[in-house]
């Protein structure tokens, strides 16, 4: 559940305080007021004691008791081959997994989540929003977990701070201040424990409905000048099922992430094949040896799933660490024949999830502004040439 707080950011609120929602919870108390109604007071049937002790153990179990374990949820294209598949239609949601403790960036993060750690002057989930938002997508479920609301607070309006700006006449940061909170709907749920990547997407089941959507990992984001995610959102649309985001690593780097065997795609439109390469992907192997890898083609983090990964995540195990994957359950569905492709890309990917490689998109994103970029540089020149080779 979520709980609005201004024009276009929602507070989160514990699921299960609130079974139904206040729209809902209102209209039905009109309903219960009105005599003749079925759902008037005498005539409501009582709650189910069984019903309300489910409720009470959710706490307790709560992998078994997760909204996302709703077993209504269609699985037609994998139970039934005879019943019409549904119409394709484009992911116009995302959802952010953003719950983990980053310690490789304690004592930072201890206070402040690392997804606001700031790329100049910009937190790098700012780029993240900034990036599905010029592609489209302006309904962002960001998963949160304790002392990350501030996340939230990033995408609310600031009237108090703008009004000082205003009277300053500091146009420029007023447009900035304003900007994040006017780039997309933004919406927010908490992860109870980090239980896995798999488990955190799950989490937005009950936001993103029945519908393809987009999952983009917080602590990586590319170029602004060429964006991958609009080639992923129509490739998803003209072929469904799952489309990854794959980048090329050398044999050194396999280890370190999720590789795709592939071979090539079919029956993929020629304008989408001609903008970038596009691959069927036939299976995917977790970290493997550079022996065992299948290819050099890693999984990143961006993804177009369908609404099938939530009862996937279900039907899924715990893994490694006790932690429910989301390679396992799209493998899972791969080899149930949801067709699964990938876009390589081969441009510029900004990866801020180590300390290393953020601050090589500090100092990178640094030098290609146009404001600090040349009085940068020259102070970058002037200290590799007297500090470091001197």
């Amino acid at each position: 559940m979520v709980e609005r707080t201004s024009k276009s950011v929602l507070r989160p609120v514990p699921a299960r305080l609130f079974p139904r929602s206040r729209q809902e919870a209102s209209a039905t108390d009109s309903l219960r007021s009105m005599p003749d109604s079925p759902l008037h007071a005498d005539s409501t049937p009582q709650s189910d004691p069984a019903d309300l002790d489910r409720v009470n153990t959710h706490e307790r179990s709560e992998l078994e008791t997760a909204p996302w374990r709703d077993d209504r949820r269609t699985t037609a294209w994998r139970d039934s081959p005879q019943a019409a598949p549904r119409p394709l239609t484009r992911a116009v949601k995302a959802v952010i997994p953003a719950a983990g403790l980053a310690t490789r960036f304690l004592p930072a993060t201890k206070a402040v989540p690392k997804e606001l750690l700031p790329v100049v002057d910009r937190p790098v989930l700012q780029y993240i929003v900034e990036e599905a938002a010029a592609a489209g997508i302006r309904d962002i479920l960001l998963v949160t977990g304790r002392g990350k609301t501030s996340m939230v607070d990033h995408f609310d309006r600031r009237p108090d701070l703008e009004a000082k700006l205003a009277a300053k006449g500091d146009s420029e940061r007023l447009e900035a201040v304003r900007r994040p909170s006017e780039l997309a709907e933004v919406f927010a749920c908490r992860q109870g424990e980090p239980l896995g990547l798999g488990h955190a997407v799950a989490v937005g089941a009950s936001h993103v409905g029945n519908e393809p959507f987009v999952v983009l990992l917080g602590d990586e984001f590319m170029d602004e000048n060429d964006p991958l995610l609009p080639a992923m959102l129509d490739l998803q649309e003209a072929k469904g099922g799952i489309v990854l985001a794959l980048i090329e690593v050398g044999p050194e780097e396999v280890s370190r992430y999720g590789i795709a065997s592939v071979q090539a795609a079919a029956g993929v439109p020629e304008a989408l094949a001609a903008e970038r390469p596009i691959v069927q992907v036939t299976g995917l192997v977790e970290k493997p040896k550079p022996s065992e890898a299948p290819s050099n083609l890693a999984v990143v983090g961006r993804y177009v799933l369908p609404a099938e990964i939530f009862d996937a995540v279900r039907r899924t195990p715990p893994g490694a660490g006790g932690e429910i994957q989301l390679t396992d359950a799209m493998a899972l569905l791969l080899a149930e024949g949801m067709p699964v492709h990938g876009v390589v890309f081969r441009g510029v990917r900004y990866d801020t999830g180590t300390p290393a490689g953020y601050l090589e998109a500090v100092v990178e994103l640094a030098c290609k502004r146009s404001d600090v970029g040349p009085s940068f540089r020259q102070w970058l020149v002037d200290f590799v040439d007297t500090k470091l080779r001197g």
